[in-house]
């Protein structure tokens, strides 16, 4: 399919309309009141997110209400609700924490109390402008609302402010450049707009019996399933929490540890299996290689952590570690070098990609051409300016919370104005293209160890390096579902002070009911000790006294991971094979296989049970559905477990 043919699989349309209406302003104060200490719950419990659930129930409760009032939302209202579910539900990335920005200030308390850091001397470095010194009352209380938590909360709603008028005019001048003069297909644009469209499309059909359609019938068998199943995973632990000292987990969260019952048969070898049957679902929507391939990567290390660990690579492994620890150490050994070689394999591949896909197209299909009426364009320079102000307000945040130890300007200037546009840029001719995005690592790591940089604050400074490519996409989006730029705006505009005044309500009220983590949070008690230990690992490379990282980066085994991924990328384009079976191997060499294991599951099952019952083309249609109706189900599940668990624990706290 040429590019021109991938552009018209959606047909851009010739009138645009506002998507913002008070409908959709009462679904964005819905779904921050009632969806978020939900999404914030199950973050913290089974280390999942409210995303798809948010946007299935607001949009098909608000869609079913509008039709039965016989005022049936517009295909923009409901794109522009789809897009405030998923913006308010966002969670994370790495830790999970769903639920609004707050949910980082309770990661930085964390870490400026972990046990890692207080042992290694590093959480006494934290600045106080990211949470306050050990000690403090405020972690008595566990509020916010103390004096000490004044600056950190200051930093993060101008962080908020600066991203978004960051995304906005950065994302728009990408979409005018790509998509009006460069003519990209963005194949992935005219997926995303049909299904968040499709949502409510399906919720009045029926065949021609008068039964529910079958998105309907899949949907309501997926939330059953998800129902079930968070009642026993997420509502009995949350429930029971409230009248036992330790919560009631028939399945282990997240996962079941096998590494310490079987080091004598593979030493230095984490092996577990997670407990969560949205994985296996998830198994099912994954491409069938990527999952294959992140599994063989798992045989592969389960294979080789013994034999490396015999031949004395591996050696800060000892009897008794568990899987994060095991998985950790073993990465400061040897693999977190393979892990930035294959990093670096596959964005030099993506970069390969984009100019080789720029240089085959024809110049004819340049040109910028007339603006389609009514879209809600505004002129270029402003945008400019929106993105320009965002950067300098990053560079001058910098500068004057790290005006001691004068970390290089120029280090700032380069990555507001130069790596961040072309990084941005890169990845949106990358999903202009081929609907997928690629890393580059190591640039902002890299920076602060060539600064000469000494002191961990750096890590936490809100230095004006991002990657805005995915955003050239979503304005794609909102043009082909006739939906006005400026609506985006405005929804971008709502969305700051739900997220921020929702956030910070429903994050106080759950950490007013015990620490986080502590047994009552099964997920963060388990996971967040890695992503703490690899946390700190970084900030020791600038900490007086810490690491060095030629201590950890060893070349060899990174010139090795390079070589091996680009020799896959290589294989697989020439010989005809899936090239997904490379990434999801690179992918996989990363993970703990914990979580591959039930994704291989729900792989195998879909591909040869499933597709085979209800044949390929109609499984790939039902399989997101259902998904979607699960991730739902047990989404309402944890809603109600924190609705109960919040009642409980206020009255509990009462004084009479």
């Amino acid at each position: 399919m040429s590019d021109d043919d991938s552009r018209d699989m959606m047909a851009t349309p010739t009138q645009f309309h506002d998507g913002m209406s008070p409908r959709v302003v009462l679904g964005a104060f819905f779904i921050g009141f009632l969806m978020l200490p939900g999404a914030i719950y199950m973050g913290l419990i089974a280390g999942s997110t409210m995303g798809p659930a948010a946007e299935w129930v607001t949009v098909i409760l608000f869609a079913e209400v509008a039709r039965r009032s016989f005022a049936p939302l517009s295909r923009q209202e409901i794109y522009v609700l789809y897009y405030i579910a998923g913006g308010l539900t966002h969670a994370m990335a790495g830790v999970m924490l769903a639920g609004g920005p707050f949910g980082v200030l309770v990661w930085h308390q964390y870490l400026v109390q972990s046990q890692v850091g207080q042992a290694l001397g590093m959480a006494a470095q934290i600045p106080h402008w990211v949470a306050p010194a050990i000690g403090s009352e405020a972690f008595a209380t566990r509020s916010f609302l103390h004096r000490d938590w004044l600056a950190p909360v200051a930093l993060l709603v101008a962080g908020q402010v600066l991203a978004r008028a960051e995304w906005f005019g950065l994302g728009y001048v990408l979409f005018r450049i790509t998509s009006d003069i460069e003519r990209l297909p963005f194949p992935m644009a005219a997926v995303a707009a049909q299904g968040a469209t499709a949502l409510a499309e399906g919720a009045g059909e029926s065949d021609a019996g008068g039964r529910a359609s079958w998105r309907w019938q899949v949907f309501a068998t997926g939330m059953g399933i998800g129902l079930l199943f968070g009642a026993i995973y997420v509502g009995l632990p949350a429930l029971t929490g409230l009248i036992a000292s330790r919560p009631l987990e028939l399945l282990p969260i997240p996962w079941i540890d096998f590494t310490r019952d079987l080091e004598h048969l593979l030493p230095a070898t984490p092996l577990g299996i997670a407990t969560d049957l949205g994985l296996v679902l998830a198994g099912f929507v994954l491409p069938f290689w990527v999952v294959a391939g992140a599994f063989a990567a798992a045989i592969v290390r389960m294979a080789l952590n013994p034999v490396l660990h015999a031949t004395g690579f591996l050696t800060r492994w000892h009897p008794g570690m568990d899987a994060v620890t095991t998985h950790f150490v073993n990465d400061l050994d040897l693999w977190l070098s393979v892990y930035l070689g294959t990093a670096a394999a596959v964005a030099l591949a993506g970069i390969g990609s984009a100019v080789t896909s720029l240089r085959q197209r024809r110049t004819a299909h340049g040109g910028a051409g007339r603006l389609p009426a009514g879209r809600g364009d505004f002129p270029i320079w402003i945008a400019l300016t929106l993105y320009g102000a965002a950067a300098a307000g990053y560079t001058g945040l910098c500068v004057w919370l790290l005006e001691d130890d004068e970390f290089p300007l120029l280090f700032l200037l380069s990555f507001a104005f130069l790596f961040t546009p072309l990084v941005s840029y890169v990845n949106a001719r990358m999903v202009g293209l081929t609907g997928q995005s690629v890393g580059i690592p190591l640039v902002r790591e890299g920076a602060f160890l060539l600064s000469g940089y000494r002191g961990v604050d750096i890590w936490f400074a809100p230095i004006p390096y991002h990657d805005h490519g995915r955003r050239a996409q979503l304005f794609r989006e909102v043009e082909l579902t006739g939906t006005t730029i400026t609506s985006i705006a405005k929804a971008e505009i709502l969305i700051l002070p739900v997220i921020l005044g929702c956030g910070f309500l429903f994050w106080s009220l759950v950490w007013s009911m015990g620490p986080i983590p502590s047994t009552a949070f099964p997920f963060a008690q388990k996971y967040w000790h890695l992503i703490a230990l690899r946390q700190f690992m970084w900030f020791s490379f600038t900490a007086e006294g810490g690491l060095s990282f030629t201590e950890v980066l060893h070349l060899p085994w990174a010139a090795g991971g390079f070589v091996v991924a680009s020799l896959g990328l290589w294989g697989a384009s020439v010989w005809g094979l899936p090239v997904a079976l490379v990434y999801g191997f690179i992918k996989g060499v990363q993970s703990l296989p914990h979580m591959l294991i039930p994704e291989m599951v729900g792989a195998l099952l879909g591909r040869y049970w499933l597709e085979r019952r209800f044949g390929r083309h109609e499984w790939r249609r039902r399989a997101p559905v259902l998904l979607a109706g699960f991730a739902c189900g047990q989404g309402l599940t944890g809603m109600g477990s924190v609705a109960i668990a919040l009642i409980a624990r206020s009255v509990a706290q009462l004084p009479y």
